[in-house]
Parts: C-alpha cells; structure tokens; sequence
C-alpha cells in the first residue's frame, strides 16, 4: 500500500511548521521510470525537517519525494522535466504515463487545497497565522565547506511579504535563533542571503490578504553528513530546541502585533 503523500496534525495556536521537502517515498508505478538512485535522491531531500517539524501542535510533513512532485513549484513545474530543473540530475529514464502523474498532481492539489483551508481557519480563530516553511541545503557539494559568507547556518526568506508589516515577527524569530547555542556556539542567522522562498511560501505570504505569514527557514545541513545522510544528534536536538523557542517568541511578538496581549510595562 502507497504511504499518504503528506501527514497533517492540526492543534492549537496559530504556528503552522511545514516540512514539505522531507519525504522520500516513491509510488511503485513511478519506480520503473526513475533514473536517480536513492543516495542521489536523500542528497536533494530534507531529511529531518519531519522530526524537527513535531516541535509545532500544527504540522504538515511530506511522505513522498520531491523527485515525484515538487510542492515548492509552481504546478506547471513541479514534475521536474529536464536537468536544468533538478541540479543537472536526469530524474526520469522516461517520461510515467499520463495516469501515474495525475497521481501526482491530484496530491499536488490536495495539500494546496488543505493548506489554504487550514491557513483560513487559524486566521478565522486568531486573527492571523504564521507558517514556518522548513527546509535544508547543502554546503559541501565539492567536498569542501562553502564560504560563510554565502552561505548562512540559517536562511531566512520571505518572498511576497510585506517586511515592514511583518517586522516583529522576523525580527522575533531572527533574534531568538541568534541567541541559541548549538554545537556550543551561537548560529549565523541571516535574511535572504542564499534564498528568498519558494513558490509555497510566496503564495501564502501573496494571499490570505496579509494576515498570513511564511518564513522559509533553510538550515544548512551542519546537523548532519549531507552525502550519508547520517545525522549528528546533539546538533540535530540543539537546532530543534532552539527552533522551539524560537517559534514561542515569534508568536508571543505576533499576538502583540495583532492586539491578542498588552506587553508588558
């Protein structure tokens, strides 16, 4: 039986975490056209961001791989077609027929669908909601670290927000992370300096007529051995507390925003 194409707890609050790039999961009908060997395929995935993700009551987790349908593409592009579209990888041996990707794009459909139904109800009980888009990146691709410079421990991106209106909230959760300590030493945490966001979290910082709020939060991949996939634990659970608290203080600065608490005098 195929694993469901994504998992959704819904609690309280209004913090979303979404791990939409976790999975690795192909459907058996799509194997016999895939090219990529799993080593190939965990390389570009987000592992872990499903386990960090459960620091949140409200949570969706993706089961299948990006390698079957990208969620953080626009529709048109979320199968991936050519190299150009996946990192210079040929995904495909050849192209699944017609029936095995409507497959995948009725999942596509599916988790916009549920998303947008679950962003309007938090808004409809709390005035606004914020979703914390997490993801990962290599930074050893030849084998070497990649410059500091460039390449941040965490990303913060944020295309299609309104930055000035948002500025508590980015600042809250910016600031939080900076102060954590993981491995023993505090993280570099920056904006939009390796990425600004994908499609997901550009459309909902583009719609919900900016009551809504997504962060896409790029980890770089200091938690683990990016070409095993092997994790290193006490960073793994460093990071994930510091995610935690981190989620606390930007909802805490996000009710004040929205006039849900007085600050404190």
């Amino acid at each position: 039986m195929d694993k469901p194409f994504f998992k959704m707890t819904s609690g309280d609050g209004p913090a979303i975490v979404a791990a939409i790039h976790n999975g690795h999961y192909i459907r058996a009908d799509l194997l016999p056209y895939m090219a990529l060997h799993e080593n190939e395929r965990i390389y570009e995935e987000d592992p872990y961001t499903g386990f960090l993700a459960d620091i949140a009551e409200t949570r969706l987790v993706a089961m299948h791989s990006r390698f079957e349908i990208d969620l953080n593409r626009p529709k048109e592009e979320a199968i991936y077609k050519t190299p150009a579209q996946a990192w210079g990888l040929k995904v495909w041996k050849e192209t699944p027929p017609g029936e095995s990707t409507d497959k995948s794009f009725q999942a596509y459909e599916e988790f916009y669908a549920q998303m947008e139904s679950l962003i309007a109800n938090k808004i409809w009980k709390y005035g606004y909601a914020i979703v914390f888009d997490l993801h990962s990146y290599n930074h050893r691709r030849d084998g070497k670290p990649a410059p500091q410079k460039l390449n941040p421990d965490v990303n913060i991106g944020y295309n299609g927000l309104d930055r000035e209106r948002w500025a508590p909230v980015i600042d809250g959760f910016s600031e939080a992370l900076r102060r954590s300590l993981v491995g023993g030493r505090k993280l570099d945490v920056r904006e939009n300096v390796k990425f600004r966001g994908g499609h997901f979290s550009t459309w909902i910082n583009k719609s919900f007529n900016n009551k809504a709020c997504a962060l896409a939060i790029e980890l770089k991949k200091i938690f683990m051995d990016e070409w095993t996939g092997d994790a290193n634990e006490q960073i793994l659970s460093d990071i994930k507390k510091a995610l935690a608290s981190a989620i606390r203080e930007t909802v805490a600065r996000a009710d004040i925003l929205f006039g849900k608490t007085v600050p404190a005098k």
